[in-house]
């Protein structure tokens, strides 16, 4: 069974930082994509940003050029560093790893428990 454990939120000042940290864990060999996704009181799930394993990477148009995302292959886990926050960062923040092979499963896809992340202006 792979779990995804995450961890960094917090409540921050605006124009301030935090880093988020997601390691999965099991008998995984492999991890295609991995990243985070965030959801705000009423509004859906949005993506944030995600890298692949070859390190390319993609982010949302609003965190571009605040938002570092990067991965440790060998750890199997993926860090959010998030800068210059603002109030409408505020949510909560949903680790993915996408395209999980294990020992006995191919292709999978798992979300780990969210971590908050609180923004005051």
């Amino acid at each position: 069974q792979v779990q995804l454990q995450a961890s960094g939120g917090g409540l921050v000042q605006a124009g301030g930082s935090l880093r988020l940290s997601c390691a999965a864990s099991g008998s995984i060999r492999s991890i295609d994509v991995m990243g985070w996704y965030r959801q705000a009181p009423g509004t859906q799930r949005e993506l944030v940003a995600v890298i692949n394993s070859d390190g390319s990477t993609n982010y949302a148009y609003s965190v571009k050029g605040r938002f570092t995302i990067s991965r440790d292959n060998a750890r199997n886990t993926t860090y959010l560093q998030m800068n210059d926050l603002k109030p409408e960062d505020t949510g909560v923040y949903y680790c993915v790893a996408e395209g999980v092979v294990t020992t006995i499963h191919y292709g999978s896809n798992y979300w780990g428990k969210g971590t908050q992340v609180t923004v005051s202006s």
